[in-house]
């Protein structure tokens, strides 16, 4: 059916009717040669599996190239019945072309129907008869076709069958499609087709037109923020699958998210402008990604370990001195917690009163464990023993979440690291029973530790793109760790939390601006002062120059966009938090607002709200009427112009 070289694959194809040996060499050439954003097989997937892989990603890249590689598409149409007429002759034992030669043994051997592959030759049709799609409903109906079918193959190679896990696949497949679609539109373009839906463009003020003729302005930004903030969303819904899969699988499937929210990240860092440039994830991205995956398995492994070894040990301890003395240790560490909180007169705090206990108390812990994360990052010690305060502190964290007692050097065990740690003992029982209650994922913790790192060595950020990856970690993990405790269903409230974390951030960045310089640090991106032509010196002028005036003024504007965009996580935390979350942004774009009232006069004395303010808000906070449309304190918003998005060291 095939012309001669009408198709590069065809190029090392064994003849139609080979054995099957040689076809499985060849589907295995195929899949190991062939460009993918990530590798079709890792070595993390059982051997015996491999093959399998091998087989159907080779009946997946023919089909694709068939429908995409053929610039006739009624002769695309002609080939992709064709490749139809070879699957019915498969599925009919009398297999011919080399794929189906080899994808027979792998039907065979695990039981696998036929409609998905049939659903993706629906998928390749559509693509020559419709170029555009309407609505966001329109595109999740073709990749029910294009995405969906291939992560059901997957399920079905690996022994799973069941709807649930299914419909968790959906969501991830689905995600990653759009993923694609958003980083090729520069691609789809030249092909003809585009991918975003109109109806959702036409929301942002782009027409049809203005996708084809490439015009990239704030009106396309905003299109992309939307389109990937639904495709987080999405990810996040398929995310519960790794869970109920083998170990070995598991990690591969949260590389796979991984790796297209990396995608999102790739786009988000080129500024949007997929309309001209297709972002791409670099090797060495890839290969962090792995890294982290593992290490996070690894972590989890030993705290399901260790879990099930302490459970006899905390039988017997409660067995010996009472369930009651346990309960009373955890309550001293809350109470310790209280009194770090207290202390600090942080703006955090005013807005524990507004919750329940048990909420009050988890933030109180999370709050006094951060803090004393700062201490070790901020203390007088030389680096060398920051660095080793910090990897104490991560070791006595993992501790205490697996209920490890000793750790090992190689030779010979060694007393757990809390015990040489200022506040450890008294913080960590209580931090460990707010992870338990509220479901909160250790990394969290981790990253923001990572976090205060980067602070004992980075002195500066070349680009926005880094400043955000030290904001996310040391300000979006407190967004992210309050909304665990504030209570939620719909996933976007995650990625809404680490947007208000980043802007309550660089609201900080933006008033200390001055200060951090005298301490060595500059943490606006050395890109905006090129642009605003700053230099790091400036900072540390007695007044302000009309260039950090307007680079400030910029970089209000980031903060005002996550401010606005993040309010819309007051409606999707539980309502006995929403007082709380309110007084937090009401308050921080207040400090904002004051800073742009003063002109940035943020070379004199510090600017702040009074305590007079503080306590109108938490009045309002109190007893008043909490919307999205009331959250933000709006003063001189008619200065303000659009921006990006973006955040210095942990708000508070």
């Amino acid at each position: 059916m095939l012309l001669p070289g009408e198709l590069d694959i065809m190029q090392r194809a064994p003849q139609p009717g080979c054995s099957p040996a040689m076809a499985q060499e060849y589907t295995r050439w195929l899949a190991t040669h062939h460009y993918e954003n990530f590798k079709v097989v890792s070595w993390l997937l059982p051997k015996k599996l491999h093959q399998h892989f091998y087989n159907v990603y080779a009946y997946c890249r023919w089909a694709d190239d068939l429908g995409d590689e053929v610039p006739d598409p009624l002769r695309a149409l002609q080939l992709l019945d064709w490749w139809e007429r070879e699957l019915d002759a498969c599925y009919e034992s009398r297999p011919s072309h080399p794929v189906f030669v080899a994808l027979r043994q792998t039907i065979a051997a695990k039981d696998i129907p036929k409609q998905p592959f049939a659903d993706l030759l629906t998928a390749f049709r559509r693509d020559q008869t419709t170029k555009r799609y309407a609505g966001w409903n329109a595109v999740l109906g073709y990749c029910v076709y294009s995405a969906n079918p291939v992560g059901r193959l997957v399920l079905y190679l690996c022994g799973y069958r069941d709807e649930q896990r299914q419909r968790l696949s959906d969501a991830t497949c689905t995600a990653l499609q759009l993923a694609n679609f958003w980083q090729d539109v520069s691609r789809d373009l030249e092909k003809g087709r585009i991918y975003i839906p109109l109806d959702v463009a036409a929301n942002r003020g782009l027409s049809e037109q203005d996708i084809v003729g490439r015009r990239f302005d704030a009106r396309y930004v905003g299109l992309m923020q939307d389109l990937i903030a639904r495709t987080r969303a999405l990810f996040r819904d398929g995310m519960p699958l790794a869970e109920m899969v083998d170990k070995r699988l598991s990690i591969d499937l949260e590389m796979f998210s991984r790796g297209g929210l990396a995608v999102l990240d790739a786009i988000e860092s080129i500024g949007y402008d997929t309309l001209h440039k297709r972002p791409a994830v670099s090797r060495l991205k890839q290969a962090r990604l792995l890294g982290g995956t593992l290490v996070r398995h690894l972590i989890e492994h030993r705290a399901v370990v260790a879990h099930k070894e302490a459970a006899p040990l905390v039988a017997v301890v409660e067995k010996q001195f009472g369930k009651s003395q346990l309960a009373g240790a955890v309550a001293d560490s809350y109470e310790h917690c209280h009194r770090l909180a207290r202390a600090s007169h942080s703006n955090f705090y005013y807005a524990f009163f507004l919750l329940p206990k048990p909420k009050r108390d988890a933030l109180a812990a999370l709050y006094a464990f951060m803090r004393l994360i700062d201490d070790v990052s901020d203390g007088a010690q030389d680096l060398a023993a920051k660095q080793r305060g910090l990897a104490r502190w991560r070791t006595a964290l993992d501790q205490a979440i697996t209920g490890e007692e000793q750790v090992f050097d190689g030779n010979a065990a060694m007393a757990s690291p809390a015990t040489a740690l200022s506040g450890a003992a008294e913080v960590l029982p209580a931090l460990v029973d707010t992870m338990r209650r509220y479901d909160m994922p250790a990394r969290y913790l981790h990253d923001l530790i990572s976090g205060a790192e980067m602070d004992l060595t980075v002195r500066f950020y070349p680009t926005f793109d880094r400043l955000r990856e030290y904001c996310y970690r040391v300000a979006g993990t407190v967004g992210l760790t309050c909304t665990h405790v504030f209570g939620f269903t719909d996933a976007r409230a995650l990625d809404l939390a680490e947007k208000l974390g980043l802007a309550f951030q660089f609201t900080n960045i933006i008033r200390d601006v001055h200060e951090d310089y005298k301490l060595g640090r500059v943490y606006l991106p050395e890109e905006d002062l090129a642009r605003y032509g700053v230099s790091p010196e400036d900072f540390g002028r007695d007044e302000a120059t009309l260039g950090i005036h307007e680079l400030l003024r910029f970089e209000s504007d980031r903060a005002w966009q996550l401010y606005e965009e993040g309010s819309a996580l007051l409606g999707l935390i539980e309502p006995d938090s929403r007082g709380a979350l309110w007084l937090l942004v009401h308050t921080y774009s207040a400090l904002l607002g004051r800073i742009e009232g003063l002109d940035f006069a943020v070379f004199g004395e510090k600017i702040h709200l009074s305590r007079a303010e503080k306590m109108v808000f938490m009045a309002k906070a109190r007893f008043g009427h909490h919307t999205e449309e009331n959250i933000l304190e709006k003063r001189d918003r008619d200065r303000r112009r659009a921006g990006g998005a973006g955040s210095r060291r942990r708000a508070g």
